[in-house]
């Protein structure tokens, strides 16, 4: 592994998600220092040991290592041949603040399923497009995060209220979307609340449905005999690409091929 590190970071459109940080490092070592955001660290190859709180630490294999906002900490490689990690800087909001003594004790967290949501955040997290259907994996993350951290949130059964309720949301919002964060405060759930219910009701996510729809809208655009750039545009889609994937794996045909067939 060469001694320079080799990495990329972004701040993806994900609400409450500050930065993501893909990282591979040789020699280098962190010094103390300290963030303003939530660390949600995954380490995919290698070991890294840390400080925090005067205690030393380790992050490594299937471990999630949570690192509170304001308490400094610092890292180096545990071994040769150096550390590749990828990291979610969580905004302070997203978790609350009484969590952070827990996470100074326990930094360290195993838990399967939750290393599988913080990956697939990460996943979709890589492209503009595909980032707003991170939103109910980090909504499920985060609720694990706060289990694992002490402070669950009180059972809740789905609702299908609440199911509902987001659905006639969304269906305002096709084209511009909507935050899993903004539709929960303004139906008064908690956001993975809301995705179990809409899973459990519809049999899908909440961003599935909206990507459905947006393909529903699609269709009637081209059948109207716009252009396929301003019908991704106009039906809510990032990008022509964006539109054409979709498309395709809902329709089972291009847009293009669509278009044709009129």
């Amino acid at each position: 592994m060469p001694d320079g590190p080799l990495l990329r970071a972004w701040r993806p459109p994900l609400d409450g998600v500050a930065e993501v940080l893909h990282a591979r490092f040789g020699d280098h070592a962190y010094p103390m220092h300290a963030h303003d955001t939530w660390t949600v660290l995954l380490v995919d190859d290698g070991a890294v040991r840390y400080d925090l709180d005067r205690h030393e630490r380790g992050a490594y294999g299937d471990l999630i290592t949570v690192l509170p906002p304001r308490i400094p900490h610092n890292g180096t490689a545990a071994k040769p041949g150096g550390f590749r990690k990828r990291v979610l800087y969580l905004e302070p909001a997203l978790l609350p603040e009484r969590l952070i003594g827990a996470a100074v004790d326990t930094p360290a967290l195993a838990d399967q399923r939750l290393h599988r949501l913080i990956s697939t955040v990460h996943q979709l997290a890589r492209t503009p497009e595909e980032a707003p259907a991170a939103d109910a994996p980090l909504a499920l993350a985060l609720e694990g995060l706060r289990a694992r951290l002490g402070d669950p949130a009180a059972p809740v059964p789905a609702l299908r209220a609440a199911a509902h309720g987001l659905r006639d949301l969304l269906e305002e919002h096709i084209v511009d979307g909507l935050p899993l964060r903004v539709a929960a405060a303004t139906l008064h759930f908690d956001p993975a609340h809301l995705v179990r219910s809409f899973r459990r009701e519809f049999g899908m996510s909440p961003h599935q449905y909206l990507i459905s729809r947006r393909v529903d809208l699609a269709r009637r655009r081209i059948l109207a005999g716009e252009p396929l750039r301003a019908v991704a545009a106009g039906s809510g889609f990032y990008d022509q690409p964006h539109l054409v994937r979709h498309f395709k794996r809902i329709l089972g045909v291009s847009p293009g091929r669509f278009r044709d067939a009129r």
